[in-house]
């Protein structure tokens, strides 16, 4: 499977999605306008390993509901991702068994080397 999961509102994402073309036989999910379900971030989690790796510390609502002053544990990570799309860490990109999580120079090199090899 092949799968990048996205926002299209994001300047960044748009950036890296240009800079991956051509993205033949490749799905690609705009989280705002289509949510994770629970299963495709089940499928996500257990490629990285946590839903933590999964969980953007950067979004604007992990300060404005305080939640930057406590410890999360793995469930809650998951209830907020999956309660609202900026929670993602984006890009999250699939390729087969590989994933790739972040906007990083070095994640986006990977992905774009694994994508077309």
């Amino acid at each position: 499977m092949k799968k990048i999961y996205h926002l299209s509102s994001c300047d960044t994402c748009r950036l890296i999605l240009k800079e991956l073309q051509p993205l033949n036989d490749i799905e690609i999910q705009d989280i705002k306008k289509e949510a994770i379900s629970d299963s495709q971030l089940e499928e996500m989690k257990n490629l990285s390993g946590s839903y933590e790796a999964l969980f953007s510390k950067r979004a604007r609502l992990f300060r404005q509901q305080g939640l930057h002053e406590k410890k999360l544990t793995e469930p809650e990570y998951k209830k907020l991702i999956l309660e609202h799309y900026t929670f993602l860490k984006r890009p999250v990109i699939i390729v087969n068994d590989q994933i790739f999580i972040g906007n990083s120079k070095k994640v986006i090199l990977a992905a774009k080397t694994t994508i077309h090899s």
